[in-house]
């Protein structure tokens, strides 16, 4: 009786299916760690974009308190070997494109108009940018740049009246 089928495979059943009624454990331990990955990887992101040379504000950090007030101390951010120089510029327009983590060249204009611009740093990193037009009883606003201790020298030895600019470099 090779040839005869059986009449049950052939009929369609009423008989109900059960499902399963939830998720099973292991779709809930796969589902959870698809989360976790994707708010690790959002957070990497976000953290990859904020600039991580912003200096603190003062009074914290690891380098607050009475150890940081000897030689050695420095602020959050600035590079080792450089110092944190705030400079006004003679044009507060010019802050409008200056971001942190910017370099820029720092040129200085001598009080005659005769003098030609002098180099005065080359991709000076900014640290911030100092916005206080709208203080009272200050104008204008400046960039706090890490320079080199001997271009820094310079920066503040510059006679009165010498005006700041600076050259923003990619």
């Amino acid at each position: 009786m090779a040839g005869r089928q059986d009449s049950r495979e052939t009929e369609p059943t009423l008989r109900p299916v059960r499902w399963p009624t939830g998720p099973r454990r292991a779709t809930l331990l796969r589902a959870a760690l698809v989360a976790v990955l994707l708010v690790l990887a959002a957070g990497a992101l976000y953290a990859r974009g904020t600039p991580s040379c912003r200096p603190a504000p003062a009074g914290t950090g690891p380098t607050a308190g009475p150890a940081a007030a000897g030689p050695t101390a420095r602020a959050p951010g600035l590079p080792a070997g450089s110092v944190g120089v705030p400079v006004r510029l003679a044009e507060p327009a010019a802050l409008a494109v200056v971001r942190p983590g910017h370099r820029v060249d720092l040129l200085a204009v001598p009080p005659s108009t005769t003098g030609e611009p002098l180099l005065m740093a080359s991709r000076a990193l900014v640290l911030d940018v100092l916005d206080q037009s709208g203080t009272a009883g200050v104008d204008g606003a400046a960039l706090y740049l890490a320079l080199e201790p001997g271009q820094a020298e310079r920066v503040i030895s510059l006679p009165e009246g010498s005006r700041l600019a600076v050259v923003v470099r990619g």
